[in-house]
C-alpha cells in the first residue's frame, strides 16, 4: 500500500516529514536565542533595580547586556529566517526529484560558530572589566 504522496511524487513522504520537523527544530532554536537574548538585554535594568533596592546609588547602566542580548535576538532571527529558506530549498529539490546535496558549512555550523566568537568576545570584555574593577 503506497500512499498518494508517494505515488504522485516518488518520494518517500517520511522524507518530507523529516524536513519539516529539521525546521521546527531550528525555528525552536531561533525561539530559544531570541528569548534568550531578551533576558540577557534586560539584566541590566534587573541589576541596576536591585542596586536601587538596596538603598546604593545607580551605576552607569551595564551596555554589554543590551549588546549582547539584542546580537542574539538578531542570530535568532537570522536563524528562523536560515531555516526556512534551507527548508523551502530541500523540498523545492523533493519536488523536482533531485538528490539532496548538503553543504560543509551549513546553519548549524554557521551558528555554532557565531556563538562561539560571541562567546569569546563576551569572555575578553568580562575579563577586561573584572581586572580593571579590581
Amino acid at each position: 500500500m503506497t500512499s498518494q504522496l508517494e505515488s504522485t511524487s516518488g518520494v518517500d513522504p517520511r522524507i518530507y516529514f523529516a524536513a519539516e520537523r529539521n525546521l521546527l527544530a531550528w525555528v525552536r532554536t531561533g525561539l530559544a536565542l531570541m528569548g534568550l537574548g531578551f533576558v540577557i538585554a534586560r539584566f541590566g535594568l534587573f541589576l541596576r533595580e536591585l542596586e536601587a533596592a538596596g538603598g546604593q546609588a545607580a551605576q552607569q547602566p551595564l551596555r554589554l547586556s543590551l549588546w549582547v542580548g539584542a546580537l542574539l535576538v538578531v542570530c535568532g532571527i537570522a536563524v528562523n529566517l536560515g531555516a526556512a529558506l534551507q527548508y523551502a530549498r530541500v523540498i523545492r529539490r523533493l519536488n523536482r526529484g533531485e538528490v539532496l546535496r548538503f553543504r560543509v558549512l551549513s546553519l548549524g555550523i554557521v551558528l555554532a560558530i557565531l556563538l562561539a566568537v560571541i562567546g569569546a568576545a563576551l569572555v575578553v570584555v568580562l575579563t577586561l572589566r573584572a581586572t580593571q574593577a579590581g
